[in-house]
C-alpha cells in the first residue's frame, strides 16, 4: 500500500500493516473507516506524488488529470485553488480509492499541463468558465454524477456546478462554504481591515502586478501560501512540487483576468453573460453539502453563518481544529476524505 505510506520515520512493516488495516476496515463501515483514517494517517509524506498524469481534450482545454481508483467506482472530483495545484489532493485522493472512489484531479486552466486548445483563445478567468470546464471534462471522462470536493477557487466552481447543474453532483464538500459571487457584489466598499486581506487582487489590478506576478510568480505565492496558512510547517519540497504547475504558459494571464474580472476591470466573454446573470442572483445549493473551514485560515473567507442559508438540502458545517489553514485538504486529509464520504452517504 504505498500510496497510504506516511512518514519515512515510520518503519516499512508498520507503514505496511496500515495500509492493509485501513483497507481491511473499510468494509466494516463508515464509522469504522473514520476512526482507520484518523489512526493511521499521520503528516503527508514528503515525496509522495500522483505518478504518470493523463490528458484528455474537453471543451476549450486538453486537460491534464490524475485518475485514483478503480474506473468503475463512484465519481469524485477534487477541485484545487490558487496558488496551487492538484497536489493539495495528493493524500486525499489514495483515502478515497481505498474506498471504491475513482478519484479525478484535474489542473484548472492555466496550471500544470493543462492547456488551451486553440492559441486563439481567449485566456478567460470569470468564475462561469471554470464550471463549465469542470462540466465538459465530466462530459469527455463519461462521467455522469460524481460528489464534488474542493477550496479556494475549486470551491466556487465546485459551489457553481452544485447550483446550476445539481444531476451532475451526488453531493458537495466545499471549503470555506458558499463562494458563489458576482461583479456587483464585488464593487461593495469593506470595511479596511477586510479591504486588506484582499492587497493582492488590488496589486493584480495594476500593470506593475501583472508585471510582478510574471517575474515573481513563485516568491509571491509562496508567500501566499505562509499567510493563508501561517501555522501549516511546509518544507521547500512540498512547494517546489506544486510551484512546477505555476510555469504553466497561460497561468499569469488567467490570475490576472480572474482578479480583474472580479472588480469589474476587465470583461468577460459575452456568451457566458446570460449565466453569470443567473449566478448574480446566488442560487441556492441543494445537493447534500458539508462546509469546511481550518481553525488557522489566514486567506479571506466568510463566516459560516453568513452562508448558511444558501444550503438547502441535507447540510453540515465542519470546523476543523489543530492550526489548520486555507489549503484544508493537504493540511488535513483524512477529515477532508472522511467528509466527501460522509456528504455521499445515501
Amino acid at each position: 500500500m504505498k500510496a497510504l505510506e506516511r512518514s519515512e520515520s515510520i518503519p516499512t512493516n508498520r507503514r505496511r500493516f496500515l495500509g492493509q488495516t485501513a483497507l481491511g476496515l473499510a468494509a466494516l463501515g463508515p464509522g469504522w473507516v473514520g476512526r482507520a483514517l484518523a489512526d493511521t494517517a499521520a503528516a503527508p509524506p514528503r515525496n509522495a506524488s500522483f505518478g504518470a498524469l493523463r490528458q484528455i481534450d474537453a471543451g476549450a482545454l486538453r486537460v491534464g488529470y490524475a485518475e485514483v481508483g478503480p474506473p468503475d467506482g463512484p465519481a469524485a472530483l477534487l477541485l484545487h485553488g490558487w496558488p496551487y495545484d492538484i497536489h493539495s489532493f495528493v493524500d486525499v485522493a489514495p483515502l478515497l480509492a481505498a474506498r471504491g472512489y475513482r478519484v479525478i484531479v484535474p489542473y484548472l486552466r492555466g496550471y500544470g499541463t493543462t492547456r488551451f486548445l486553440s492559441d486563439s483563445a481567449v485566456r478567460n478567468g470569470q468564475q462561469s468558465v471554470f464550471a463549465l470546464d469542470a462540466i465538459a471534462l465530466m462530459d469527455a471522462l463519461r462521467i455522469d454524477k460524481a460528489v464534488l470536493g474542493a477550496f479556494d477557487w475549486g470551491a466556487r466552481t465546485a459551489d457553481i456546478m452544485a447550483a446550476m447543474w445539481p444531476e451532475r453532483c451526488r453531493g458537495l464538500v466545499s471549503v470555506s462554504g458558499y463562494l458563489i459571487g458576482s461583479q456587483a457584489a464585488n464593487k461593495v466598499p469593506l470595511p479596511p481591515e477586510a479591504e486588506l486581506q484582499w492587497w493582492y487582487q488590488f496589486y493584480f489590478a495594476t500593470e506593475r502586478g501583472r508585471e510582478g506576478y510574471e517575474k515573481h510568480r513563485r516568491e509571491f505565492n509562496r508567500l501566499i501560501w505562509r499567510l493563508a496558512s501561517p501555522k501549516w510547517q511546509f518544507d521547500d519540497a512540498t512547494f517546489e512540487r506544486s510551484a512546477t504547475a505555476f510555469d504553466n504558459p497561460d497561468h499569469v494571464a488567467i490570475t490576472i483576468h480572474n482578479y480583474r474580472w472580479r472588480l469589474g476591470m476587465a470583461e468577460g466573454e459575452s456568451k457566458y453573460d446570460d449565466l453569470e446573470a443567473r449566478l448574480a442572483q446566488a442560487p441556492v445549493i441543494r445537493v447534500p453539502s458539508i462546509t469546511m473551514e481550518g481553525d488557522a485560515n489566514g486567506a479571506p473567507h466568510p463566516d459560516p453563518k453568513a452562508y448558511a442559508g444558501k444550503f438547502a438540502g441535507r447540510y453540515e458545517h465542519r470546523l476543523i481544529a489543530g492550526g489548520i489553514g486555507h489549503n484544508l485538504p493537504q493540511e488535513a486529509p483524512q477529515a477532508f476524505a472522511q467528509a466527501i464520504v460522509d456528504v455521499d452517504r445515501s
